[in-house]
């Protein structure tokens, strides 16, 4: 599937919903998910216009869904989610069992209430473990930004993941009141842009919240303008979300008012 952006992309909804496609993390994460659930999102992920770039679950649930999903569908599953607490044993062991699932990504939660306190060293002593434990798997560090109440505290968060081995900045949980926001979003890209080991291989991911193409093309075009087009593939740019397919699907067929309106979100 081709799912480069025109020129004037901003005006293609359906260009704009095919490459969401493309970079979906088809997400799942109640408490009370069973096989069952996922046995039916892992056929959601395998989309009539096209497979989502990866399902997003708990640990316990990895090696389920990965026997569910052909080998182009990644798995991700999360660890220290969604509380973000300093225990490292406690991560490590979510990491293990992700790995031990054959597992491609983990999700890993920031201790963002320690860097709130001033302790950066149970920060970096966490993310720098849990790195450790899945070598050779994608590391999406999850920020919760809506937690983070300055830039000065982003751009802490933003700094010690990218030096703890991050492959992804991600947002949120999408577990607390603020997902992601277009501002938190600029601070993350900026923070990868400013970065000369970063700039060229550290991918972006917005969680939380995500609910229609016009949204989604919203950070398209702001990831676009900071890292440029080479960024927009699912290397680089993930959205995890558990109901944008819905409208990716509308759109694609034709059906949404979403795809009238996208334009207009410019």
């Amino acid at each position: 599937m081709n799912t480069s952006l025109p020129t004037q992309w901003p005006n293609h909804p359906q260009a704009s919903a095919r490459l969401a496609l493309a970079c979906l993390d088809l997400t799942s994460l109640n408490e009370s998910d069973t096989e069952a659930d996922i046995a039916a999102l892992c056929q959601r992920a395998q989309s009539p216009f096209g497979p989502v770039a990866a399902v997003c679950v708990w640990p316990r649930l990895a090696a389920f869904a990965r026997s569910q999903l052909p080998a182009s569908i990644g798995v991700a599953a999360v660890a220290n989610f969604p509380h973000g607490n300093a225990d490292i044993d406690a991560a490590v062991r979510d990491t293990l069992q992700i790995v031990q699932a054959g597992a491609q990504e983990v999700d890993v939660v920031l201790p963002y209430r320690r860097l709130m306190a001033g302790d950066e060293r149970a920060v970096s002593a966490l993310l720098v473990a849990v790195r450790r434990a899945c070598p050779g798997l994608g590391l999406k560090v999850i920020l919760e930004t809506g937690e983070l109440k300055t830039p000065a505290l982003m751009e802490r968060a933003c700094q010690l993941s990218l030096d703890g081995g991050a492959d992804f900045l991600k947002t949120s949980t999408g577990k607390s009141p603020v997902s992601a926001t277009l501002a938190a979003a600029r601070m993350l890209l900026g923070a990868i842009a400013a970065s000369p080991t970063a700039r060229s291989r550290v991918g972006f991911k917005a969680s939380g919240g995500i609910r229609t193409v016009a949204e989604a093309a919203a950070y398209l075009a702001l990831t676009q303008e900071l890292l440029g087009a080479s960024a927009l593939t699912p290397q680089r740019f993930r959205i995890g979300a558990s109901s944008l397919l819905g409208d990716i699907e509308a759109v694609l067929s034709g059906r949404s008012e979403n795809a009238a309106r996208t334009a207009e979100t410019y």
